[in-house]
């Protein structure tokens, strides 16, 4: 078993220090300034997936919507626990998590398409997961070992993602399938 690399009374010492920073350490090896930037950006996707799929939720109609309604409602839940984990991740690395609803489209990087019909929806959803996947995977790779609490943060939250976009493309397989069935 190796030793540390430093030694404990060097702890000790430097966990004293600069108390007022909280969790942030002389270890926390990222662009703090940046990573706050783009947790805000996460947590207006994440929002304007709440929005996008409560709308959804309501404005769900046909012989197929209560199923699918409720996986709408569902998904709006987990994208609104995961804007909570971010949010608070941001206060925890000293920023201010930005809500401000005149902005919040313009920094997300899903948008807010509101779907024409229940099919439709479906596509904008998944086509929401696909780019929160693809932006996530990015911003894991991008964080690498600089802040690893929240890499871990967003792997979770990714893992959610592509939760959401296999459950919506069975959706629109199911769906497909019963509109042909239906001819």
């Amino acid at each position: 078993m190796s030793d540390f690399l430093t030694d404990i009374d060097t702890l000790r010492r430097n966990a004293r220090a600069h108390m007022d920073l909280g969790p942030i350490t002389e270890a926390y090896g990222a662009d703090r300034q940046r990573v706050l930037a783009v947790l805000n950006e996460v947590l207006a996707t994440e929002l304007v997936c709440v929005l996008r799929y409560k709308r959804h939720y309501y404005m769900a109609q046909g012989i197929n919507s209560g199923p699918v309604a409720q996986e709408f409602l569902q998904h709006a839940g987990e994208e609104q626990g995961h804007a909570d984990l971010v949010a608070a991740r941001i206060v925890q690395l000293q920023g201010e998590p930005d809500f401000d609803p005149a902005t919040l489209a313009a920094r997300s990087h899903a948008e807010y398409a509101p779907g024409v019909d229940l099919v439709d929806m479906i596509r904008e959803d998944l086509v929401a997961e696909r780019i929160a996947i693809t932006s996530y995977q990015e911003i894991v790779r991008w964080l690498g070992d600089g802040d690893p609490t929240t890499r871990r943060m967003i792997e979770d939250i990714l893992a959610m993602e592509e939760e959401h976009a296999d459950d919506l493309l069975t959706l629109l397989n199911v769906i497909g399938e019963q509109a042909v069935s239906q001819r």
